[in-house]
Formats: structure tokens, sequence, C-alpha cells
């Protein structure tokens, strides 16, 4: 893994435990509020990389089915979505939505294998076969957390598992694992909002509000929507759910980010009130209208509002998310609102604008945008010549506005666009 220690949602894992040597992992306290930065690595982006080329490569066959799987599976780096969103969004039934996901999975389980993919070089030695259950549970748990996928946890483990040669059986109990630990540790999440303290929560606020991009000029700010504007699927069965006294009801949340932010919200005394899923933005990208739910509004106890949304760090140079964003801030601003993109982390998106790069790779990686579109082969290449992490890609991608697609990967400046 990228980094020495790693934590899922209270669990600790240490890279010698995914290189296979055993050791017991610890509970952190709920106290510590970790940070996903470790976690975010080339090697994982590879991964997700490669889940999205073979689902494009199911795509060249029936569009559908790649459309499915890339919803669930949240392969562009939006979040994946619940069945039921899916089937909104095609006219399916929850169920029908499951059937056409699980068969197109074994389609492009087929297919990776009869084309010799590179994936299974990649993920077997990510995921080897012959490692212990326990071993595999963590680092699938370190990644669903580092990338917001709880939703899909399920999905990924499994299609994950069966890229790197594990048995279908074997798969599908590991599977399982990751998704008993995650319903486990929603369950325990009452008790863990009862130990975490003011002046903590407070802290880690404080160190957000400095990232708030604040109106211009406002008259005041409207006053926050009294219900959720997330109607299709706001009780879907595979989001997590909890009560919160600074409400006085149970909030429902997609991820262990998500959560964690709740309960900071929740907890600290600089937020008198606020309310999940506010507004329904609408965005528009390639000609397609969409819409998205930001996170959470919350009232400062001073009269400020802010519009929050969770964003991985790892995925905000993502060009959806750029697009997202950009109609989060406009609707927050219209309203008089602040805006953040909270990133589980320390590191937000006002520091990765000032983060500074070697300038051989910004050097060589601007070359080869003005040239043409990027692919992964050409940035692969590059990054066994320089010195480049994912963190300086998504720096530089942010202070050049180039387009970063995903699934497949595509880098290009805004007039190639």
């Amino acid at each position: 893994m990228s980094s020495e220690a790693e934590s899922w949602s209270g669990v600790q894992v240490t890279a010698s435990e995914v290189d296979g040597r055993d050791r017991a992992a610890a509970d952190v306290d709920p106290e510590v509020l970790d940070d996903i930065a470790g976690d975010v690595s080339f090697d994982l982006e590879e991964i997700n990389e490669l889940l999205g080329e073979l689902i494009e490569m199911r795509g060249d066959r029936k569009r559908r089915d790649a459309e499915i799987v890339g919803f669930r599976l949240g392969v562009s780096g939006e979040a994946p979505e619940t069945l039921a969103r899916i089937g909104a969004r095609f006219d399916l039934s929850r169920d029908r939505v499951r059937q056409l996901h699980t068969r197109a999975v074994a389609q492009i389980l087929r297919e990776a294998q009869l084309s010799g993919h590179r994936a299974a070089e990649v993920f077997g030695a990510r995921y080897p076969v012959g490692t212990r259950d326990q071993q595999l549970v963590r680092a699938l748990l370190v990644e669903t957390y580092a990338t917001d996928t709880d939703l899909a946890a399920n999905e990924l483990a499994y299609l994950k598992l069966r890229l790197a040669g594990h048995a279908g059986e074997d798969a599908k109990r590991v599977a399982g694992y990751v998704m008993q630990r995650i319903m486990a540790w929603q369950k325990k999440t009452n008790r863990r909002l009862a130990k975490l303290h003011e002046p903590l929560a407070t802290r880690e606020l404080n160190s957000w509000l400095d990232q708030v991009e604040w109106p211009a000029s406002a008259p005041g700010p409207a006053p926050l929507p009294i219900a959720s504007a997330r109607t299709v699927d706001g009780d879907d069965e595979g989001r997590g759910r909890f009560y919160l006294d600074k409400v006085g009801r149970d909030i429902g949340f997609d991820s262990g980010l998500e959560a964690r932010l709740l309960r900071t919200v929740n907890a600290s005394d600089l937020v008198e009130t606020f309310q999940e899923q506010p507004s329904a933005v609408t965005y528009e990208i390639d000609g397609a209208d969409r819409i998205y739910y930001p996170t959470i509004a919350a009232r400062l106890a001073d009269g400020r509002v802010i519009l929050i949304d969770v964003e991985p760090l790892g995925h905000v140079g993502f060009h959806i998310n750029r697009i997202k964003s950009a109609a989060g801030r406009a609707h927050a601003h219209a309203n008089g609102w602040g805006w953040l993109v909270w990133t589980g982390s320390k590191v937000g998106i006002p520091d990765l604008l000032r983060r500074k790069v070697a300038a051989p790779a910004e050097s060589r990686l601007r070359e080869l945008v003005e040239r043409g579109p990027v692919y992964w082969s050409a940035l692969r290449q590059l990054r066994d010549e320089v010195e480049l992490d994912v963190l300086d890609l998504i720096a530089l991608v942010l202070r050049n506005e180039w387009r970063w697609d995903r699934a497949p990967f595509r880098l290009s400046g805004t007039h190639q666009s």
C-alpha cells in the first residue's frame, strides 16, 4: 500500500499486513480523525483505471451494460450510485438493475480472460492468490474508505479479486467479509458519536473553515431547507444511518467519509444545525444535463451557512467532479452560502493549488499535454522517468485547468476538450 500505516473507519492496516506478514489490527481511538492522503497513490489509480478500461471494452459491445456497471462502481470518479437511482435513470426496477449488473460483470470477467488483458498481472500483484482472507479484507477496506466507495464495496471487492485470479467462491467470501466489516462499523457509530468531544470536532472544523469559498457579496444567507432534496433512494438499504442529536433525527450516509463529516459537524460547537443533501444541483457535462446532491448545508453559530460536499482527495481533479464543484459553488453563492469541498484530508484544494511540483516533472507533463491528449501508457512512461506522484498530477490539473477524464484515462488541455 502507499503508506506505512493506513486506516479505514477506525481499523488500522499496516504495509506489512498487505505484504503478507501477519500483524494484529488495533482499533484507533474514535477521537482520532484520520487522513486519507497517505492512501492516495498512482498504484490505486491504476487499479481504477484498468477497471474503467475493461468496462469501456464491454461498452463497445453493449453500451447499457457499461453504463450500469460504471454508475454502480463509480468508475468515472463520481461516487457509486444505489440500485434505485440507477433504476430511475433507465426506468428499471432495483432487482432488474442488480441482474443486469451481475450479468455484465460476468461478461467483463470473461472478456478480460479471453483477451489476455494486462489487468490480470496488475490485480494479481496487488491482491495475490494465496493471501490470507484477513489481509485482503483490510487492504480492500482501506481502498474503500480512501475512494468513498462503500455503497459498491461488495461488487468492487469481488471484481478486483476475480481479476486477480481468485476463484469465484473465494472472491465472494472475501467480498462478503468486507461488507460485514462495513455493516458492523455502521452499527457501532452511535457509540463513537458519544465519545467524540466538542473541542476535537471544533478544531477539525476550524481547519476546514480556512478553505471555504465565500460569496463576494450577499445580502444574507438563504435559510436552510427543512428536508433532503434526495428522494429516489434516501432510505436505500445500502446506506448507513445514525441518530444525531443536533438535528434530533436519524441521518443517512453513503460512506465512511460522509459519516466522518456528519460526526464532526454534529459535535462541533461552531455549528448550530445542518441539513443533509439540502439541494438538487443541476450541471451540464458534454451536452447532457445531470443532477447531484451536495452532502450537507451547515449553519454556523454566527449565522453564516456553508454548503459542504465530500469529494475524496484523489478524485478532486477529475473533470466530472470539477464540473459538479463549479455548479455547487454557483448554487451556494447564489444563496449567500459559502462553499467547501471536503477531501477527507488536511490537504484541501487550496493546498493543492499551492503545491510545489518538481520542475522537470511539470515541464515534461506540460509538453505532453500541449502536443495532444495524454493517455495512461504515456503517463506510466513519464513516471518511470521523472519524480511525479498522484497529488502532483492533481495539482497541475487544477492549476492549468486541464481536463482529466477517467475510465479510460485521458488528459487534455482546455483547447483540446
